[in-house]
């Protein structure tokens, strides 16, 4: 058997097909993934940023308090990328506890930062601003609702690949592959804050 076909040869002598660019065909999905996520991203926060602009009577419903509510928001979606990168590099260096604890860090802070974000949005809605009340409401509840979905989405893959990681189905590339999408919502967010929040303050 030649090389070619050994690399082509999975387990059980299933046929796998190779990746074309020297990385694994995991990894290199994953960021066509993110390429094709980010050009979404891109258009909404793109067509949010043009609305804005060119409507005079925009809405700034936020003030203070909500911004740092925001605030505490982004530290936490801060501070899980970091525990995520802690959990890649447990996985590499093969501590599976240490891996395994740090992804259930990344999920709980996951899971408070939806939290959060829910609260945020029952309270906007007391205020009287839903998705029906006009162009703010619209693109505000659009956007982050979109990335608010990713998060949930990433905290269910995290407890996926944390499960089959422990049980020994998968490999620490695919923790690796599963935090290249995590650390990809973290970075809409640091987009969507500037666009989102900030702009809307009321002064």
């Amino acid at each position: 058997m030649s090389e070619s076909e050994m690399a082509m040869e999975g387990h059980g002598g299933a046929l796998m097909e190779e990746s074309p660019y020297s990385i694994p065909s995991r990894k290199l999905t994953m960021w066509l993934f993110i390429i094709s996520d980010a050009v979404t991203f891109g258009a909404i926060l793109f067509a949010y940023g043009y609305l804005r602009v060119a409507t005079p009577d925009w809405q700034t419903p936020f003030k203070s308090a909500s911004i740092i509510n925001v605030a505490i928001m982004t530290f936490v979606l801060i501070t899980s990328s970091l525990t995520m990168l802690g959990a890649v590099d447990a996985s590499k260096a093969g501590d599976k506890p240490k891996a395994l604890r740090f992804l259930a860090s990344t999920m709980v802070l996951g899971l408070i930062f939806a939290g959060l974000h829910i609260r945020e949005w029952f309270g906007l809605f007391d205020a009287g601003i839903k998705l029906s009340s006009g162009l703010f409401g619209q693109t505000f509840f659009s956007i982050t609702g979109l990335h608010l979905l990713h998060v949930i989405t990433g905290v269910v893959a995290l407890a996926v690949v944390a499960r089959k990681y422990s049980s020994g189905s998968l490999t620490p590339g695919h923790v690796e592959t599963t935090g290249l999408y995590w650390h990809f919502v973290d970075l809409v967010w640091m987009f969507v804050v500037p666009l989102v929040y900030l702009t809307n303050i009321t002064r």
